[in-house]
């Protein structure tokens, strides 16, 4: 780190150029593109160093692991030593061995504290995109949606969901009439894709306490800023769900972030890796609203880094936001591969020195070609760059050590215990019992009075006619105790059913 940049390597062709991330421009986003095993994650993590030490908190997933050993420093015996040392001398470097404050997340809260959100916040776009519903199925989702707004229904967590589209498809008749169609067979569907989000482990990012996007904004007691990982590794078995949060946390920090226009530095930088996920499928409806939130959240001091194997991987509308680069490797085999070579070196400024393309397919591991704005925001011309080495450790920490780093975040009073208040499964539920009482009445009511006169018209008066009058009350205990039976059973369903149907309009 050199005041209002960071460095990020040189003298990749013989010529000593050092090249810079300036702090002043990593709000214009950026991509780390190149295919495995040719360095990205030690990119990332040397990014995530530099950015940490200008006092700029960062957000990345940790696909594989090996981005927790940013909490701990690099040591003299490690295998690389050698070679970083190395490589540190040849781009004047002064290696130094340091960790980075971090703390862990987790959405199944088992390697980090739990991350969580509650359903109303997700909203019904995001959600429809994780459950992959069609438009008729999205249109139902937005139409209980408005019914919690409108009825005071708080939407925490899945079960609060799956409650109101339960009262949804009983009341689809009343809702058509008002909202548009509504059909059992789309509340179906939704609870369906809502048990499959369930299997895969969803029910535990959904509910409270939510989490506080100021937590993710925080800086060490000397100023840096706070490294959060996201351990993402089981996280990767159900990527929707991955990149519907990713996605949604752009969103809210969109959302809550004041406008800066142009920082001195980052009120925080973002690394989405693995980021085909997000687009792989994505209608366009989705696409652009990636494109609006990487195109507008610039001006809120975030900056965005998409991490993938391949420009490809990202839709040339959002591309084109993209302006600070660095390129791995890309292989060339196949006349596919030539093609998209060829695409991804047409985004760079041509340097005289070397042809990009050959550049791209021909750098090692360990070294890209990069191209970084200017203090004019322009696209510098590209250069072929050794990476410096980082000065973390470099790979994992043991499940010891993650403990250790966990418990010293100070985080864990906060999110570790999920709280469980009255939400609209509660409140549905107890509108379901008030309006059960006064049919259960009826019946018992009406129930004593046909035994009362079958019991006098039957019998006649007499010894009989009193002990029924003894037994007036035990014997309307049990007509109330049928009655609630009955009530509890697939006839009291349809019942409670009607009088549910009136429960929001007499509201």
């Amino acid at each position: 780190m050199d005041g209002d940049a960071i460095f990020v390597g040189g003298g990749g062709d013989g010529h000593d150029e050092k090249q810079w991330l300036r702090l002043d421009m990593a709000n214009r986003h950026g991509l780390i593109a190149g295919a495995t095993g040719t360095g990205k994650t030690v990119t990332l993590q040397i990014l995530a160093e530099g950015l940490s030490a200008a006092g700029v908190p960062v957000i990345l997933a940790d696909v594989k692991g090996d981005l927790s050993g940013l909490g701990l420093p690099g040591r003299a015996d490690h295998k690389l030593d050698a070679a970083f040392r190395e490589r540190a001398a040849t781009i004047g470097l002064d290696l130094d061995y340091r960790a980075v404050p971090v703390t862990f997340w987790d959405l199944f809260g088992e390697q980090g504290h739990s991350v969580r959100t509650t359903v109303a916040e997700m909203g019904p776009l995001l959600l429809s995109r994780l459950l992959d519903l069609s438009d008729a199925q999205e249109g139902v989702l937005n139409v209980a949606f408005r019914v919690a707004d409108e009825e005071g229904l708080p939407l925490l967590d899945l079960s609060d969901l799956q409650a109101l589209l339960v009262w949804c498809g009983q009341n689809a008749r009343d809702l058509s009439l008002r909202y548009g169609n509504v059909t059992t067979a789309s509340v179906g569907a939704i609870q369906r894709a809502l048990l499959v989000l369930e299997n895969q482990g969803a029910a535990q990012f959904f509910g409270e306490p939510a989490l506080d996007l100021a937590d993710m904004m925080r800086h060490s007691a000397d100023g840096r800023g706070v490294v959060n990982i996201l351990a993402a590794d089981r996280l990767m078995n159900a990527p929707r769900l991955y990149a519907t949060f990713l996605l949604w946390l752009l969103s809210e920090l969109f959302e809550v972030l004041p406008e800066v226009g142009n920082p001195d530095k980052p009120k925080l930088v973002f690394f989405f890796d693995e980021a085909h996920l997000l687009f792989e499928d994505a209608p366009d409806a989705l696409i652009d609203k990636v494109e609006q939130v990487a195109r507008l959240i610039r001006s809120k001091g975030v900056g965005v880094f998409f991490v993938t194997q391949n420009p490809a991987d990202v839709p040339d509308t959002v591309l084109g936001q993209l302006g600070n680069r660095i390129q791995h490797a890309l292989r060339a085999f196949t006349a596919k591969d030539r093609k998209e070579l060829e695409k991804a070196a047409e985004t760079y400024r041509d340097n005289p020195r070397f042809d990009t393309a050959d550049a791209i397919r021909d750098v090692g591991t360990g070294e890209a070609v990069t191209s970084f704005l200017d203090e004019k925001g322009v696209p510098g011309l590209v250069e072929r760059t050794l990476i410096r080495p980082p000065s973390s450790q470099l790979g994992p920490v043991t499940p010891e050590e993650r403990a250790r780093l966990i418990a010293g975040s100070g985080l864990g009073g906060r999110y570790d215990t999920p709280v469980d208040r009255e939400s609209a499964r509660e409140m549905l539920a107890r509108r379901a019992e008030e309006a059960s009482e006064p049919a259960a009445s009826e019946t018992e009511d009406d129930g004593l009075n046909h035994a009362r006169r079958w019991d006098g018209g039957r019998r006649g008066g007499g010894v009989r006619q009193e002990r029924a009058r003894r037994d007036d009350k035990g014997f309307g205990d049990a007509l109330r105790d049928a009655a609630l039976k009955e009530l509890r059973g697939t006839t009291g369903r349809r019942i409670v059913r009607g009088i549910l149907g009136g429960l929001f309009r007499a509201r």
